[in-house]
């Protein structure tokens, strides 16, 4: 039985067999407020036409009692009809009505209509969330995203809310006593996965960009609670910033009318696309000081999902297969916007230092897959759906801009907009729109980069003379094994020397690399530098290698580089050479200790010190760790005071130290930073330092639950309880792990709270008490996808694995599970994941114990 299963068959011939006319939803959110609200009336009335009157086809519903269905007038039995989240309708005619009504189920996972009430004031809260294929839990539908249709909501709902969708939002109409009815004006021809509702008592606030193509109004919403943390004035100079920037460069006006921006609560992405009517999480919207890249990702986030408006959602793909083009796109685009028309002028450092690093890291484990992954049915897309659908395509995208320019790249875009406006396109499409504003054959070029996985390495090699200039040079190319594509790359190449105390580009060589080995003839006869960095301007998506004399002066003085993404380079590439075991994970430590405080980069800063715990704790030689640690602890300290007062360093070092904090010294000055008795000049120890601190006192066996729940009454918000809940779960006993792990599996547990608990469980120093979850762990695998909903489910899989009992025989324990399960493939992908960052560690360990 297909259950929620499509197969990409199974849409195409319905694609071939209907073309949608129009969706008319009724939806009855009057009992929305009840405590014990549960279930919501929908009412769809679906017009379609057939192209074989006589034939047989299904609509999508899940979760559902349905109550009534009528087709050209007929009424069907539910009974029979719809079953297995479907509905069969048989005898087509050539146009056709079907009318289905139904109570559907209100969602607490964030997939279909989520429902929150807000424990700061008990207000409801609801927003739908619909990709990949999830309006099928709010009304009926043909979930596939080449049936585009215009839909017309009409929504009943508490009179006093605010009611949001993809249309300009009317006003209402009364209904009984305190009850009214939104009625929207039809949508332009949109995917059922970029329609939206969002519904209770936000807070609005509105504007208006005048741009080059008229006037489009714009919202913000955020709930009553966070009111006074909603930074208007900021989101609406971004928004308008962004749209300025996409209106003159895709050379298209906007096509959906308005803009609202909806900050919406426990919800499980960043944010999402929706016509009109983007949903975000409102963890965007700090109650607490945040650094510096904080708000770079967050504008990225903005302007990643305001370019979707026109790559996704006025020319949307046809199937999932090309999801990879809709994101990748998204998130490149993002990026040139951010650098372009906002504050964030180096947003591809941060790129680098940061989004890129995602890529790297899920292109080298066992579940790579082709950017283009071969998304046969649902099932496959929520396989697919990860970091090399962003970073990795983003970074290719890039890739492909320097391969054939960004002028002809963005002609080929406004071509591409202007031939497939409001309908669906394949990859293919834009391919041919590139290639012929380009000039150039991208076949081949697609073919190397999209459907293969794998990352390559790229590291120089060459012979000096008797002065100390090369005598040859080349590139040379690798591949894992099993990945084996040797790909071609432009990038280019940096000759540091170091002049005044810095290190000074001298010359720089853009070229080609293809194959095992790429001559590079313009740097024989050139004197070897103290730096040669290979992909300087970081256009390519490779793992770069330093020779030892550039190893040597990035150790002693990477901070000496004056530009920030040489300096993302050099990072990225003694990084990668840490966890790939050929430099000592102590290098890398002291290499961070010694030049994080004069990084200048918002994400260097921040993400940097989150790696270095990792090496600390899991890539260090276990003979030594106690010595790095102290010495990492200390080294921390030191920064945190030598940080310039009020700064991003000093946030970054005091939420770095209080998560190495060990020592008897590091504790007293946690709780000092608590209390008061120790004070650093220019940080305030507000809302979200303090729950880092408690949490990590707890962590320490230092703080009981007494203390947390004394630190949950200052703080009694909904991310109070999520922050409250990560901080008992750290503690270092069997009884909170035990009652952590329990509420982790309870599906009733809300999923942000599952989620920061999750991510608190297993923490460094807790072998001992985390030793039973390995069994525990492999358990969940075969029943926390079904048990919890696929996402609520990964994230457990995902980030639940207690992988500080890096071992061989954990390894052998993981491997002999992978042999043997009948878990779901999802469920295999996360084991067999974890089991591939074990042996990197023993790995890692191994070439720290040679240091």
């Amino acid at each position: 039985m297909p259950g929620t299963n499509l197969t990409r068959d199974e849409a195409a011939t319905r694609a071939a067999l209907l073309d949608v006319t129009s969706y008319t939803i009724d939806l009855d959110l009057t009992g929305a407020t009840a405590t014990d609200a549960s279930t919501f009336g929908s009412t769809t009335t679906l017009e379609f036409t057939c192209r074989e009157p006589g034939a047989e086809t299904f609509a999508d519903l899940v979760d559902a009692t349905v109550h009534e269905i009528t087709l050209n007038g007929e009424s069907l039995d539910p009974a029979t009809a719809y079953a297995d989240s479907r509905i069969t309708l048989t005898g087509l005619q050539e146009t056709n009505t079907l009318v289905v009504r139904a109570d559907c189920t209100y969602s607490h996972t964030g997939e279909g209509l989520h429902r929150f009430v807000d424990p700061a004031d008990d207000r409801v809260y609801l927003y739908s969330q619909f990709e990949v294929p999830d309006a099928r839990r709010v009304f009926t539908t043909f979930e596939q995203p080449d049936l585009k249709a215009p839909f017309t909501f009409r929504v009943s709902a508490p009179a006093h809310w605010a009611v949001v969708s993809n249309s300009p939002t009317p006003e209402p109409r009364p209904l009984a006593e305190g009850t009214a009815v939104w009625q929207f004006e039809p949508t332009k021809p949109m995917s059922t996965y970029i329609t939206a509702i969002v519904a209770g008592e936000y807070h609005a606030e509105h504007d208006v960009y005048e741009g080059k193509h008229g006037s489009i109004p714009l919202g913000h919403y955020c709930r009553q609670s966070l009111v006074e943390h909603m930074d208007t004035d900021e989101l609406v100079k971004l928004t308008k910033q962004s749209f300025a920037f996409f209106e003159e460069k895709f050379d298209y006006p906007y096509p959906f009318g308005k803009y609202d921006q909806l900050y919406v609560p426990e919800y499980n992405m960043g944010a999402m696309e929706n016509a009109g009517c983007v949903t975000l999480r409102d963890e965007y919207l700090p109650r607490s000081r945040q650094p510096r890249s904080f708000y770079e990702f967050r504008t990225s986030v903005i302007t990643h999902e305001m370019a979707h408006m026109w790559f996704g959602d006025l020319v949307t793909m046809k199937w999932w297969d090309d999801l990879w083009l809709n994101e990748s796109f998204a998130e490149w685009a993002c990026y040139w916007c951010e650098a372009e028309a906002t504050e964030f002028d180096d947003a591809w450092t941060g790129f680098a230092n940061a989004r890129k690093q995602t890529g790297y890291r899920a292109d080298q484990l066992p579940s790579t897959h082709p950017i283009a992954a071969d998304n046969v049915d649902l099932h496959a897309v929520e396989v697919n759906f990860d970091m090399i659908t962003y970073a990795k395509g983003a970074s290719v995208l890039k890739q492909l801009v320097a391969w054939v320019g960004l002028d002809p790249f963005v002609a080929g875009l406004r071509q591409y907009f202007k031939d497939h406006a409001f309908s669906n396109a394949t990859f293919a499409d834009l391919l041919a729109a590139l290639e012929k504003s380009s000039g150039r054959e991208l076949k081949g070029w697609a073919q190397e980069w999209l459907q293969t996985a794998g990352v390559n390495t790229l590291a120089p090699r060459f012979e000096l003379d008797d002065q100390g200039r090369y005598a040859s040079f080349s590139v040379e190319q690798s591949a894992h094994p099993d990945w084996p594509t040797l790909r071609r790359h432009r990038l280019g190449i940096g000759l540091y020397d170091e002049r005044d105390g810095g290190l000074v580009r001298r010359q720089y060589v853009e070229v080609d690399v293809e194959g095992a080995s790429t001559a590079i003839e313009e740097l024989v006869g050139v004197e070897q530098p103290a730096l040669l960095l290979l992909n300087d301007e970081d256009h390519a998506y490779a793992k770069i290698r330093l020779d030892e004399r550039s190893l040597q002066t990035v150790i002693g003085g990477l901070s000496r580089l004056e530009d920030s993404l040489p300096r993302a380079v050099a990072w990225t590439a003694t990084w990668d050479m840490t966890r790939d075991g050929e430099m000592a994970a102590t290098d890398w430590v002291r290499l961070v200790l010694a030049n994080i405080g004069q990084e200048t980069d918002a994400w260097g800063v921040t993400r940097i010190p989150a790696s270095t715990a990792l090496a600390v704790e899991l890539y260090s030689d276990p003979a030594g760790r106690a010595a790095l640690k102290g010495e990492w602890e200390s080294g921390l300290r030191e920064l945190l005071l030598a940080a310039e007062a009020g700064s991003d360093h000093q946030l970054t070092f005091a939420r770095s130290y209080a998560l190495a904090a060990h020592s008897d010294q590091a504790v007293a000055d946690l709780r000092g930073l608590l209390d008061g008795s120790f004070a650093v000049e220019g940080l305030a120890v507000d809302q979200d330092l303090r729950w880092a601190l408690v949490t990590n006192l707890a962590r320490l066996g230092v703080f009981t639950d007494a203390d947390i729940d004394a630190e949950l009454d200052r703080d009694p918000t909904s991310a109070g309880r999520e922050k409250a809940a990560a901080a008992r779960v750290a503690q270092p006993t069997a009884e909170a792990k035990e009652a952590g792990w329990a509420a982790i599996m309870d599906p009733a547990t809300p999923n942000e709270t599952s989620r920061e608990m999750v991510l608190s469980i297993f923490r460094p120093g807790q072998v001992e008490v985390a030793a039973p979850y390995l069994e525990k762990y492999l358990e969940a695998a075969e029943t926390a996808i079904d048990r919890l909903g696929f996402h609520k489910g990964s994230v457990v899989l995902e980030h639940g694995f207690p992988r500080l009992l890096a071992s061989p025989e954990t390894v052998a324990r993981l491997d002999a599970w992978l042999a043997d399960n009948t878990a779901p493939k999802g469920a295999q992908r996360y084991v067999g994941e974890a089991r591939a960052e074990l042996a990197r560690a023993l790995t890692a360990q191994e070439r720290d114990a040679r240091a």
